[in-house]
């Protein structure tokens, strides 16, 4: 039996994922309002739940520079890595939430109790498993790697380790985006950052890790010579 809090994640996420993918895939005008939107969500729950004044402006800096690199990311990438990132945060945060329900376990850290180390386990095999069938079904993607993967084929490098790397990191990045915002909950001593999304809390509690992944995903791509 599915429990109340989960029914809710599932419901409020058909109709948030499908929204979501419209705006990332029309690309454009729509991209910029839609990540707007989400800045300016993001920016009202965290100045609500902040108290020190230099930590509000600390925090509105981080989420400006967040969003117009995953603008830059979607822009210069393609909606299909952009997807894929996204995914990886998404399949993270779910696994950890099946894996912690149901194997519970030794606690990850008191920053965030509900956290657990089946929890951490769960969120790296269900972003691999995931991920990799999106690679190998979603049409263009794995051609997409590939091509660009080229540059590193010379350094002896494989290319399925090159991109479990890359969903290794990128759920791993994920993970500790998220636990550094429940350390900023747990100083302003709230559960969620607002409660716009039913069994979700408010937005940057869904998005906590991919506000952290996507930029860094983005300097990697950028400056690694990667893509």
């Amino acid at each position: 039996m599915i429990d109340n809090e989960l029914q809710k994640r599932i419901l409020s996420s058909i109709v948030l994922i499908p929204i979501s993918i419209f705006f990332i895939v029309q690309g454009s005008v729509f991209f910029i309002f839609f990540l707007s939107i989400f800045f300016f969500v993001t920016s009202y729950e965290w100045l609500k739940m902040s108290k020190n004044f230099s930590k509000k402006i600390f925090g509105i800096i981080f989420l400006l520079f967040s969003f117009y690199l995953a603008y830059l990311l979607r822009t210069e990438q393609g909606y299909k890595v952009f997807i894929l990132v996204i995914l990886i945060s998404i399949l993270t945060d779910i696994g950890g939430f099946i894996f912690g329900k149901i194997f519970k376990g030794p606690k990850l850290t008191k920053i965030s109790p509900k956290k657990t180390y089946s929890g951490v386990i769960g969120s790296f095999i269900l972003s691999v498993v995931g991920s990799l069938i999106f690679i190998e079904y979603f049409v263009g993607l794995k051609t997409y790697i590939y091509l660009n993967y080229l540059s590193f084929e010379q350094y002896g490098i494989n290319l399925n380790l090159f991109i479990l790397f890359f969903i290794l990191i990128s759920s791993l990045i994920s993970q500790s985006g998220d636990l550094i915002v429940s350390y900023f909950k747990r100083i302003a001593k709230i559960k969620d950052t607002g409660k716009l999304l039913p069994g979700h809390g408010g937005l940057l509690d869904r998005i906590d890790g991919i506000i952290f992944t996507v930029p860094f995903i983005y300097l990697i791509l950028k400056f690694g010579g990667i893509y």
